[in-house]
């Protein structure tokens, strides 16, 4: 016996049935949009369309009286439209309707209003800052082309880049740029070109058009993928007056495509001479160096020492005969001088000398253990005496004092 759960289905009426119970509690919707296809039947009271969401690539199909149609036309693909319609579920079929019960033309005075909140709100963040934008490449290894299909402003970008450097290499991605995949399309080729390594530039252009054409380069969500990109992002959208938001979020404006095929890559011709002028300067720098050598070379030459080579070692001869000289006369003035201090020395020494009282005939009296006898008291009768003479010692004994 198995131990699988008992299956217990339900039937396609209950299904049907609870998702239009579920649909049917919900309110009627102002809903907002892209016409991306009208479809007008002749003969027909109904106009079948799809309403679509650019910046989400969803789209929803929605049917209109012709009464109410008639109301705001003429409607042209890729307007930009409101309708109030509320949700109606066909049980028989399995399939979700939406009657248009008012339709409304997005005006271009609310579209511009809402840009310009979207403008502030985008600067408010930064995004349009100078300071968080990417320099481009002097010179890409390749460059990322996103474009309408066969267009002229894709070809516009790339004539003139190879004009200018003959072996710039593109990837290019062509997408719908007009449509209401747009902006679907575009942020997909902008993320695939983003992540590519050898994409070292990315251009997004499309030619001129009117106001609602160049939405889609306005949306936010296209506009915060460039701004978050690694990669410098070129907008070449239209022509110099036109102005949608990408061209404050991307690294650098160009006015017109042609003029991003300029900017991406130098010209080559001018680089050349470039090159050639940075030669020529580096030629006539080095020759300027050499003739300024070649110069001092000559004045050495023509100086004495290099005539006469000796003369530098006659010169420092007579320095040294000069200082040597000098050197013996100041060593003689000096022993000079030492001499005759030492014989001042000398007379001073012999005169103050008692030896020089000796030899003018006196004598020093002392007792045996060498105290010298300065007065007649202080000797007693019998005591021995030595007199030191101007040459030798006597020996004498003391008799008595004289009374003279």
């Amino acid at each position: 016996m198995s131990d699988a759960p008992e299956i217990k289905p339900v039937s396609v009426r209950y299904v049907t049935e609870r998702i239009g119970q579920i649909i049917d509690d919900l309110p009627e919707l102002w809903i907002e949009g892209e016409l991306s296809e009208i479809n007008v039947r002749p003969g027909s009271p109904t106009i079948f369309m799809r309403l679509r969401d650019t910046s989400a690539d969803m789209s929803i199909s929605i049917k209109c009286f012709k009464n109410v149609f008639d109301l705001v036309a003429p409607l042209e693909q890729n307007a930009r439209i409101v309708i109030r319609s509320k949700p109606q579920w066909w049980s028989k079929n399995g399939s979700l309707a939406f009657q248009v019960n008012e339709l409304r033309k997005v005006g271009e005075g609310e579209l511009l209003a809402r840009l310009e909140a979207l403008k502030n709100k985008l600067a408010l963040e930064g995004l349009f800052d100078e300071s968080r934008k990417l320099p481009l490449p002097f010179l890409p290894n390749k460059v990322g082309l996103i474009c309408g299909r066969n267009s002229d402003a894709g070809k516009d970008v790339v004539e003139n880049a190879k004009r200018r450097w003959p072996s710039v290499q593109f990837e290019i991605r062509e997408v719908a740029v007009a449509s209401a995949a747009a902006v679907s399309e575009v942020s997909e080729a902008l993320l695939e070109l983003d992540a590519d390594p050898n994409v070292d530039v990315i251009i997004i252009t499309r030619g001129g058009g009117n106001f609602e054409d160049l939405l889609p380069f306005s949306d936010e969500s296209l506009l915060r993928l460039v701004a978050n990109a690694k990669t410098p992002i070129v907008s070449a959208i239209g022509h110099e007056k036109d102005s949608p938001l990408l061209d404050l979020v991307a690294d650098w404006r160009a006015s017109t495509p042609t003029d991003a095929g300029k900017k991406v890559v130098p010209d080559m011709n001018e680089e050349l001479t470039k090159i050639s002028n940075l030669r020529d300067r580096a030629d006539r720098r080095i020759n300027d160096l050499v003739v300024l050598e070649m110069t001092k070379i000559a004045g050495l030459m023509q100086r004495p020492v290099m005539r006469e080579p000796m003369i530098m070692v006659t010169y420092r001869e007579e320095i040294i005969k000069g200082i040597r000289v000098r050197g013996w006369r100041s060593m003689d003035n000096a022993i000079s001088h030492g001499k005759s201090e030492i014989t001042q020395f000398a007379a001073r020494v012999r005169t103050l000398s008692p030896q020089a009282t000796l030899d003018r005939g006196y004598a020093v009296v002392q007792k045996p253990d060498g105290s010298i006898i300065r007065a007649a008291k202080d000797l007693v009768k019998g005591d021995g005496l030595e007199l030191r003479l101007a040459d030798g010692v006597a020996l004498a004994t003391a008799t008595g004092e004289s009374k003279n």
